[in-house]
């Protein structure tokens, strides 16, 4: 089945058969919704523009900025953008550390929008980065979660 320009199986290879069930079986309450039309290209260039410009504040240590592009339920758990940029220091280091970073195909999924991004560590080593999209009332996109795992890839 096509969903979004990309197959869930192309979906799967990338991320992960394992990795994309259990992220969508951890998403927070609010960042799905099913009943909500696939993403469009222009959603789908607005949403690669609100993970690149997290990503670059955070690399950047502008907390602000990169709270910004936070859900509002995310905002809400970390209240403020000191606590946010601590819990992506301490749990989503590799955001920060990574020397480049490649945005892939994303795909609706049931409902979720997921959004993956290639991570190359310093020694090589790939990882990649789930973030779960949450459309918002005025139609643009919030960043409502992200999971990060290794990958079977190795960069040269």
């Amino acid at each position: 089945m096509n969903i979004a320009g990309i197959s869930r199986r192309r979906f799967c290879a990338t991320a992960g058969v394992g990795l994309a069930a259990s992220l969508l079986a951890r998403l927070p309450a609010g960042a799905q919704s099913p009943a909500a039309s696939a993403p469009t290209d222009a959603d789908w260039r607005a949403i690669r523009t609100v993970v690149e410009a997290q990503r670059a504040a955070l690399v950047a240590d502008d907390g602000e900025r990169a709270f910004g592009h936070a859900s509002p339920g995310i905002r809400r758990q970390f209240v403020d953008a000191p606590t946010f940029v601590a819990m992506v220091r301490r749990s989503y280091s590799a955001l920060i550390d990574a020397r480049d970073a490649v945005l892939l195909d994303g795909a609706a999924i049931d409902g979720h929008v997921i959004q993956p991004l290639r991570l190359v560590m310093p020694d090589n080593t790939v990882l990649v980065a789930l973030y779960t999209m949450e459309r918002q009332p005025d139609g643009g996109w919030k960043i409502a979660g992200c999971a990060i795992a290794p990958s079977t890839l190795r960069a040269t």
